[in-house]
């Protein structure tokens, strides 16, 4: 797709390819895959690089990703990326769940090392598994010759003791293999500008992307962020102030924050953006108007409907 002058965001432009991904979470409920499959369909028309669904732990929430991812492959024309944690996990069991993914057609894994299955808790590798998200792209690459992304942080995995220590971490999972990296969401853009800056220093030549959190809601984002570093600039406390009961004017805002956002960015040579839509497409449809980008047509066989998902039962049987 081609970025066009938008007379909504006057600003000088040069025309150039852009490339959008969107993450998506797996349904809990029949209502919430319902949405989800809704939101799928919405987004698809807008031609992402891929789509990737999140993998937390416990049995259920993996086997909710393994059958979303399956039914993506099979029954859309978008390309899935699969997570897939560290998280209580063997590694015969992790390789297991990769191969299934290889044989059910999927070709690219986001690695990651997870979160604690408590919310707070602190991260205990398996005794038998992957320990951290490096040993996970070394892993994956001796299964299959996936494409590997792997995440970065702007402002610094809150775990991190230093920022130099992440940003060597982020240094040899690229170096054991992983293809691009997609950052953490942020809100200073200077942040990521600054981070790229080290990035570069730094050796690390693959694609960083850019993640984008259009704010669906403020207090949501305000827990994801205080629970992930992300720091929330005061502008945006006074911006979405008075907000809470006029959810059409939130909208407004926050579509036209996150276009701004990535403006900025694309003025930089920035060309490829991951939006993180909390399963909603309101917002990223918004945003990518906003960009420039148009639905394109989409075949009428490919169009999504709840009760797809023979392959997706094929894969849960086989992972």
């Amino acid at each position: 797709m081609t970025v066009t002058a938008s007379p909504l965001i006057a600003r000088p432009r040069t025309p150039r390819a852009l490339s959008v991904s969107f993450e998506f979470f797996p349904p809990k409920t029949d209502r919430m895959r319902d949405q989800l499959w809704e939101c799928l369909r919405q987004l698809e028309p807008l031609e992402p690089s891929f789509v990737s669904v999140t993998y937390g732990a416990g049995g259920s929430t993996r086997e909710r990703t393994h059958e979303t991812v399956a039914r993506i492959a099979a029954d859309t024309t978008m390309k899935p990326a699969a997570h897939l944690t560290c998280v209580e996990a063997t590694r015969a069991e992790v390789n297991a769940v990769a191969q299934a993914y290889w044989q059910a057609g999927v070709r690219h894994v986001v690695a990651l090392r997870g979160d604690p299955p408590t919310l707070g808790g602190d991260y205990i590798p398996h005794p038998g598994g992957y320990a951290y998200a490096l040993d996970l792209v070394k892993g994956l690459r001796d299964v299959a010759d996936f494409e590997i992304s792997v995440a970065a942080y702007p402002e610094v995995h809150p775990q991190a003791r230093s920022a130099a220590e992440d940003l060597d971490n982020l240094k040899r999972k690229i170096d054991a293999g992983a293809t691009r990296a997609i950052s953490q969401y942020f809100f200073d853009v200077d942040s990521y500008r600054r981070f790229m800056d080290r990035v570069l220093a730094a050796g690390i030549s693959v694609p960083v992307v850019p993640g984008i959190l259009p704010v669906g809601n403020f207090q949501t984002v305000l827990k994801f962020s205080n629970a992930c570093g992300t720091r929330v600039p005061k502008w945006m406390h006074e911006l979405f102030a008075g907000l809470e009961n006029d959810p059409e004017t939130h909208r407004m805002v926050a579509a036209t924050l996150a276009a701004e956002q990535c403006l900025s960015l694309f003025e930089d040579g920035v060309d490829c953006f991951h939006f993180y839509t909390l399963n909603r497409a309101d917002l990223v449809r918004a945003v990518c108007h906003m960009l420039g980008l148009r639905p394109a047509a989409i075949p009428a066989a490919s169009r999504l409907a709840p009760d797809q998902g023979a392959a997706a039962t094929a894969l849960g049987a086989s992972v």
